[in-house]
């Protein structure tokens, strides 16, 4: 019984189908009938921009802990399962929606079936809640950068204002509870100064809002122009931080200790493939990593040609993203084998997971390792590279939003695009003031759970719905072959 055909007839003729670019598409948006939709540069462009955006802080700290609390090597059989089952296809059809439509989520969805519009805007706020409170990690990264000149780094010893000299490690403390290392006391009392709950908000960090402000500045410079000035940025953004990754991984694996590390890290433990958390774990990683149900994709392959090869985009990225996430642990685990052999603990009582791994483990790791001098800098300009091309990805959503719903009446007031761009960053700092007080973490990791992963999967869910179930896939692949052989 063939429901999509039959359900994609009915929103086709409502909207007047998907049509070719060149035809009457783009003229269907509100804002920008008669405009034409300006195009990437060159296709490698739109390749690194949503390579970008999938490889970022999540396949640094997330995917590592992952592998190796889910079964170590035995996690890469369902994570690679996810990955062409679930990764692999709902990527191609976000790139579909937006290469066919050459409009951003919202209208994307209001062309496929004016029912599912909401889908699109939710995505789009989403992708601006999102940006508001990620930043604030890049604010994080711009105060370690900035620290890591210092002849001593702050983080390894506790000869600091802000250590609580009776219970400080300059190293790990094992099992010893009542002890906290260095590094793990700079990032509680001097970067975040936390506040004992969320009730007690505490006062702004001043510090802290300046990188957060630095790095809405260093946003707003590379997007005001649009595809235009992304795609030239992603060059560097892009590929940068892969230099840094295997450099890091060629001198960590010299370090003693690092063999067993990379071997905790890879040792397959088989019964782990018979737990369901497992295969929730595998999911939930392609899921946040290919950044679906934000917008961005779409966003980014409405700037496409009809012709691009979709399929060939899809695996390039896809696979590109699950190779970076391997990389990291490798990279991770062989610093924190080191860590075990010189301190004498199990790996267990190092490893950790989120913002702790990458703000905590590894710069006390590279406190400790030669040439720290070097180093730690280029670990922290890694970080911003991975961070600001996510960055880059969530604006822009919200930009291709209000360009192709309100461009003409939001021109009448602003006169140029750039200062809409700059309306958006201004908010979005705004609505970051409130995580980078003294209680910030705690309203961080609310928006964090709440934001980047329960509504994500609703929104994936309604997303296949609309496209698969009532447009209709047939559709969507026929439409992908089209434009294959128009190329």
């Amino acid at each position: 019984m063939e429901i999509g055909v039959g359900s994609s007839s009915l929103c086709e003729d409502r909207n007047g189908g998907l049509q070719r670019p060149d035809a009457k598409a783009s003229a269907d948006s509100p804002a920008d009938a008669g405009a034409q939709r300006p195009t990437w540069s060159g296709q490698l462009e739109f390749i690194l921009a949503t390579v970008g955006y999938a490889v970022g802080l999540g396949n640094v700290w997330r995917f590592p802990y992952l592998c190796y609390s889910s079964g170590g090597g035995a996690f890469i059989i369902p994570y690679l399962t996810m990955v062409f089952v679930c990764g692999i296809p709902l990527l191609f059809m976000e790139f579909a929606v937006g290469q066919y439509t050459r409009l951003g989520p919202v209208h994307a969805f209001a062309k496929i079936c004016p029912l599912f519009k909401g889908v699109g805007l939710a995505t789009v706020v989403i992708s601006f809640v999102f940006c508001t409170f990620y930043n604030v990690i890049m604010g994080w990264a711009f105060l370690y950068f900035f620290n890591s000149f210092r002849g001593t780094l702050p983080w390894s010893s506790c000869n600091n204002t802000w250590n609580v000299v009776g219970n400080c490690s300059s190293g790990f403390p094992g099992n010893a509870t009542h002890l906290q290392s260095s590094a793990q006391q700079f990032f509680d009392h001097k970067l975040l100064e936390k506040t004992s709950g969320i009730h007690e908000a505490g006062s702004l960090q001043w510090e802290v809002f300046g990188c957060l402000l630095l790095s809405w500045i260093i946003i707003y410079l590379c997007i005001f122009k649009g595809i235009k000035s992304t795609g030239k940025v992603v060059y560097f953004t892009a590929v940068f931080p892969y230099f840094v990754l295997f450099a890091l991984l060629i001198n960590n694996v010299q370090l003693p200790g690092a063999k067993e590390g990379i071997l905790y890290f890879i040792t397959p433990v088989w019964s782990k493939l018979f737990e369901v958390k497992v295969w929730v774990n595998a999911a939930a990683q392609v899921f946040n990593s290919l950044g679906l149900a934000f917008g961005y994709m779409i966003s980014m392959a409405s700037y496409n040609k009809f012709n691009n090869n979709i399929t060939r985009d899809v695996l390039i990225v896809s696979l590109t993203n699950s190779f970076t996430s391997i990389l990291a642990g490798l990279v991770i685990f062989s610093a924190i084998g080191y860590m075990s052999f010189k301190h004498n603990l199990p790996v267990d009582n190092i490893a950790t997971d989120g913002p702790g791994l990458v703000f905590v483990v590894y710069p006390e790791v590279l406190s400790t390792i030669p040439g720290y001098q070097f180093w730690a800098p280029l670990f922290f300009i890694m970080l911003l590279c991975l961070g600001l091309d996510s960055q880059f990805g969530n604006v822009e959503v919200v930009v291709t939003y209000l360009k192709d719903q309100f461009g003409i009446k939001v021109l009448q007031y602003l006169k140029r695009e750039e200062l809409l761009v700059l309306v958006v960053c201004i908010v979005g700092l705004i609505l970051g003031i409130p995580h980078v007080t003294q209680g910030g973490i705690y309203v961080f990791q609310l928006m964090d759970h709440c934001t980047a992963v329960v509504s994500l999967i609703f929104l994936a869910f309604f997303e296949v719905v609309a496209v698969c179930w009532i447009f209709g896939g047939c559709e969507v692949s026929l439409r992908a072959s089209s434009s294959a052989s128009a190329g």
